[in-house]
């Protein structure tokens, strides 16, 4: 995989701002179904002053993926534990962009001390965060006009080793 997950920095605020209305507008079009109410809610705030805002703020942590100098995707956590974004720019899913961002993003909330993870997604992404782990809670209203899935995670403290699996079981 010639992906590169690295921190977003201000110099990636217009690629980011162009990635998530893309996603938006092409990705997720079985969500808002083309309804221009809900499209243009859902991008009214998807500006590059405002990406700027959330990438520069300590509050926040910020991952984009980068696959040959272009944006692929971004991922944004806040120090309350909300998954604000993850967004894979359309032709690039399925390629591993969302696990990888969320694993970074998630190894931040660990050194927060956050324990658990909260988003609203889009019904067409939660499939998704649910092979991460991430428990489909039911129906929320995103602030958009959008029914999305509230989805949650509780984050160990510790990342377990990769491979190893913990259970009760005697092994018997």
């Amino acid at each position: 995989m010639g992906i590169d997950i690295r921190q977003a920095t201000l110099n990636d605020a217009p690629a980011a701002c162009t990635l998530l209305r893309r996603s938006i507008e092409e990705g997720c079009a079985a969500d808002h179904g083309r309804r221009a109410d809900i499209l243009q809610s859902w991008l009214s705030n998807k500006t590059t002053q405002n990406v700027s805002a959330w990438l520069s703020s300590p509050s926040n942590y910020a991952v984009v993926a980068v696959d040959g100098g272009e944006l692929a995707g971004l991922a944004l956590l806040t120090q309350a534990g909300k998954l604000a974004l993850c967004y894979v720019m359309p032709g690039q899913l399925r390629k591993g962009i969302g696990r990888a961002m969320m694993r970074a993003v998630e190894v931040q909330a660990r050194s927060w001390d956050i324990g658990r993870l909260h988003m609203q997604s889009p019904a067409s992404a939660s499939p998704f965060f649910e092979t991460l782990g991430y428990i489909n809670a039911g129906k929320d209203k995103a602030c958009f006009g959008l029914e999305c899935d509230f989805l949650w995670k509780q984050l160990n403290a510790v990342e377990p080793p990769a491979g190893k699996r913990f259970c009760n079981c005697t092994g018997k």
